[in-house]
């Protein structure tokens, strides 16, 4: 599955992984957790250690896009 742009999916959602939650795509890690180890001061390489099979340029990739989506919104 790949987006309209060409690049992979960052995150999926399917009823075989974890009911649907949205997980960072490849794994089971769901992009609730990422957002909760920012919000409770953790840091980006707590969470990778904490979930090595995320890889640091899904987690960058994940913020930039919120980041950009936060942006667009406000403008």
């Amino acid at each position: 599955m790949t987006h309209d742009n060409g690049k992979p999916p960052l995150i999926t959602s399917s009823p075989d992984i974890l009911c649907g939650t949205p997980v960072f795509a490849g794994t089971r890690v769901p992009v609730q957790t990422l957002i909760e180890y920012l919000e409770g001061g953790e840091t980006i390489d707590d969470f990778l250690q904490g979930f090595p099979t995320v890889t640091r340029d899904q987690v960058i990739a994940f913020l930039e896009e919120a980041k950009a989506c936060m942006l667009a919104k406000a403008s």
